[in-house]
């Protein structure tokens, strides 16, 4: 049970709710800072004042007056109108880690919303109806509009969702269920759809994987600088620590404890002058992109516990802010798909040399009687392929800004667009560290001399779903064997001492 209070919630939090579906219950201060805000709004609201989206029109809107018979049909018109979405629809895990950081938001008590509007979707992710969400809609600025929208409309009885895999109207599954759809009121549908929580969720779900996604680039980069006899020269202590970027310390550190019994490179290291860049500068390089996820983890964990509507609500005042553009989120999400880009990279450099014969000294494309058999030829073709989509969407989103709402909102973050992109990089780059832990066991397959205990850890875990290749076969099939073992239940980086990562 993951309990939210709208302080302590966490990118693991947001994982564990979104993509493993663990329960969802509110902190008892949370429940009383909500219910304080609401007495706020509501006094402010009989005092007569004019609140922006409780008693007057939207974005470019909101000098016109809004009669007091009409409030909640405001609301209502607000939800249908901004569920204007396209495309396929998101991915459930992202729509349920929306849910739970909107409502880990009016947990901070500055949106003003009911008690009644926070249980009512508690019990919705808790019973796992999860709303239909367009994939597309979003600029990321007076918050993601049209995704939280088509959740707002779900929950009003009026969109689609999911249960129990079925896809069915919010309105029959409530009448099939005995619940009564909820009714929106005062400021309460503003509140829900003007926010970051979109990219928020996104984000946060593909940091986490990010963070797998690092432990297993490091057991595949170890097969291959096995494969390939480097030297662990370039990774001491004393030379690593003269340029002391916390990532970089890290990751020679770990490269140290993992390969220091590899009596391969107790050979290779006694022999060698420099490896080439791809093995040489492995902490400078994984130890940069480190440090980019674990600084959009600190981001993404502040903006999940923000509030991020508008306007916000506090015992003396109502104020229209701007906490709800996604700059913040949105940048990050542009940064870390620059850095899983270059990873990618990186690692697709080492495929091409490994399967290279004349720069690897093993066999052609890692099989023998080459020739006959094309071995791995392709799946470096593959790699190539995944590095180009990466760099295509690698683009930022956040270097463009196309005003909207007749120019009211006249700078927008692109935020959800970046975050839909860095997911698709989070799959590309699994996809290349499969290839190269296919590649780099393979090359063990012609080693002389033991690896280290670490390394033939992997060699074994791998050889448990892929066999050696002695004779041409379709790569695909291992490739996504692999694939589906490190992005489910993976490889065992403790039993195999991937230390934790910092």
């Amino acid at each position: 049970m993951i309990v939210l209070d709208g302080e302590n919630l966490t990118i693991e939090g947001v994982y564990r709710i979104a993509v493993l579906q663990e329960k969802v219950s509110l902190s008892p201060g949370a429940v009383r800072r909500i219910r304080d805000s609401r007495e706020n709004l509501e006094k402010q609201i009989k005092g007569g004042a004019t609140i922006y989206g409780v008693n007057t029109g939207f974005g470019s809107l909101l000098n016109v007056k809004i009669d007091s018979d009409d409030i909640m049909e405001l609301q209502r018109n607000l939800i249908r109108s901004h569920s204007s979405g396209v495309g396929d629809p998101l991915p459930r895990e992202y729509v349920r880690g929306m849910m739970a950081i909107r409502l880990n938001s009016f947990c901070r008590g500055f949106s003003g919303v009911s008690e009644d509007l926070v249980k009512f979707t508690l019990m919705m992710i808790n019973e796992g109806i999860t709303p239909v969400v367009p994939r597309f809609g979003s600029v990321g600025a007076s918050g993601d509009l049209a995704p939280l929208a088509h959740i707002a409309l779900a929950i009003m009885g009026e969109g689609s969702v999911y249960y129990k895999d079925e896809l069915i109207s919010s309105r029959d599954l409530y009448r099939n269920l005995d619940i009564s759809p909820y009714q929106f009121t005062e400021k309460e549908g503003v509140a829900f759809i003007n926010g970051t929580a979109a990219i928020s969720a996104i984000l946060s779900v593909e940091i986490f994987r990010a963070m797998r996604l690092m432990r297993n680039s490091l057991a595949s980069a170890a097969l291959s600088f096995e494969g390939l006899r480097g030297t662990l020269k370039a990774f001491r202590e004393w030379a690593v620590g003269t340029r002391n970027h916390p990532g970089q310390v890290s990751v020679a550190t770990i490269f140290r404890e993992l390969l220091s019994d590899s009596m391969i490179l107790k050979k290779s290291t006694a022999q060698k002058v420099q490896d080439p860049y791809t093995l040489r500068c492995i902490p400078q390089v994984y130890g940069a992109v480190l440090d980019t996820i674990n600084y959009a983890s600190r981001v993404a964990t502040t903006e999940i516990n923000s509030a991020t509507d508008n306007p916000l609500v506090s015992e003396e005042e109502i104020v229209s802010a701007g906490n709800f553009h996604g700059e913040p989120v949105a940048l990050v999400c542009d940064f870390l798909a620059i850095a899983l880009t270059d990873l990618g990279n990186i690692m697709e450099r080492r495929i091409a040399r490994i399967t290279d014969g004349n720069l690897s000294g093993l066999p052609p494309f890692l099989v023998r009687n080459s020739g006959l058999n094309s071995g791995y030829m392709i799946p470096q073709y593959v790699a190539a392929s995944l590095c180009n989509r990466n760099k295509t969407l690698s683009f930022p989103s956040t270097a463009d800004s196309i005003p909207t709402s007749a120019n009211q909102e006249d700078h927008v973050s692109m935020g959800m667009n970046a975050a839909i992109k860095l997911s698709e990089i989070v799959s590309n780059v699994f996809h290349i560290i499969s290839i190269e832990y296919l590649t780099g066991a393979q090359s063990l397959e012609f080693a002389s001399d033991k690896p280290s205990r670490f390394v033939s850890g992997i060699y074994e875990e791998i050889r448990k779903i892929v066999p050696a290749l002695d004779n041409d076969r379709p790569p695909y099939i291992d490739i996504e064997r692999i694939y589906e073992r490190i992005t489910g239940d993976g490889f065992d980086m403790e039993t195999l001492k991937i230390v934790n990562l910092k």
